[in-house]
């Protein structure tokens, strides 16, 4: 092996821990905003342990996973939203989550791949705000009003 290889693949090896940041340091945050969200959501109104999102950090399983979390996130607020009497769309989030999951799934597919890819970061972003908004919406404790 000549040195030019052996410095090429140490810079290689240099580098992926920084690329490795680079993709998981936003993901951790994704995660967390999904989180928060379930965990506002009254228990009876939960269709998804809070932390049960973190199962979309095992590679390969989260393809199918997100199904899960953005069904499970989407059915939560409705039923948070029915419960405090707040007006909704009926499946919050549901069809952004949606396209995000089959453009990820399309993603991995050679050829296809790079403008998926980009559809489904752009999906992803756009996902993560409509959650947050969603959570905020709920962060304030609810209280039922009393008969007059």
């Amino acid at each position: 092996m000549s040195q030019s290889d052996l410095t090429g693949m140490f810079a290689l090896i240099a580098f992926l821990p920084i690329l490795a940041a680079i993709v998981l340091l936003p993901t951790i945050f994704f995660l967390l905003t999904l989180q928060k969200a379930l965990s506002r959501c009254e228990p009876g109104s939960r269709t998804m342990v809070p932390g049960q999102v973190w199962l979309c950090l095992v590679p390969v399983f989260n393809l199918i996973w997100t199904f899960f979390v953005v069904n499970a996130i989407s059915d939560s607020l409705h039923r948070e939203f029915t419960r405090r009497g707040m007006a909704e769309e009926p499946q919050p989030g549901r069809s952004l989550g949606m396209a995000l999951a089959i453009l990820a799934v399309i993603s991995v597919v050679p050829i296809l791949g790079f403008v998926t890819g980009v559809a489904a970061l752009v999906c992803w972003i756009l996902y993560w705000i409509k959650i947050a908004g969603y959570s905020e919406k709920i962060a304030q404790p609810f209280v039922a009003a009393t008969p007059a």
